[in-house]
């Protein structure tokens, strides 16, 4: 019984791999996961929030931070992304003004936005972070309140 079972494993795992139409795509080593973090994989790596935006005052700074993670093609933090993230409204009905440091490069895979302030009041702000080679990612709606 355990010889049959070990064929039919064997052979389910052969015609995965002759099937597989991302073999040699995913990684150099023929499709086969190996590793941790740091940028394994290939493609475009991918923003997430970490902590999204959460309601404040006009004028004042939006706490806790926002905080955005770079996760490689494999989806783990990508400590190897250097370059810069930027952050912008991706939905800004009042024509408000976003300020605090809008370019931060990630350590170790996350980048904190600890100094944000939006100077309108208004219902329904989207931020969007976006960087080179990675894709660009939106965040929670969400309120400035008037002071």
């Amino acid at each position: 019984m355990n010889m049959r079972l070990w064929r039919a494993t064997v052979l389910l795992t052969a015609l995965v791999t002759i099937a597989c139409p991302y073999d040699g795509r995913l990684t150099s080593n023929r499709g086969i996961a190996i590793g941790g973090g740091g940028g394994g994989g290939s493609g475009p790596d991918a923003l997430f929030f970490l902590v999204q935006p959460s309601d404040a005052t006009a004028g004042n700074i939006i706490t806790p931070a926002v905080q955005v993670v770079v996760l490689d093609s494999l989806r783990r933090p990508d400590s190897a992304y250097t370059n810069a993230l930027a952050m912008t409204f991706a939905v800004n009905n009042v024509g408000a003004r976003l300020s605090g440091t809008l370019s931060v490069v990630p350590v170790n895979g996350v980048a904190s936005f600890g100094d944000l302030v939006v100077d309108k009041s208004a219902a329904g702000f989207i931020l969007q972070v976006s960087g080179s080679g990675a894709l660009s990612k939106t965040s929670t709606p969400f309120t400035i309140f008037t002071p």
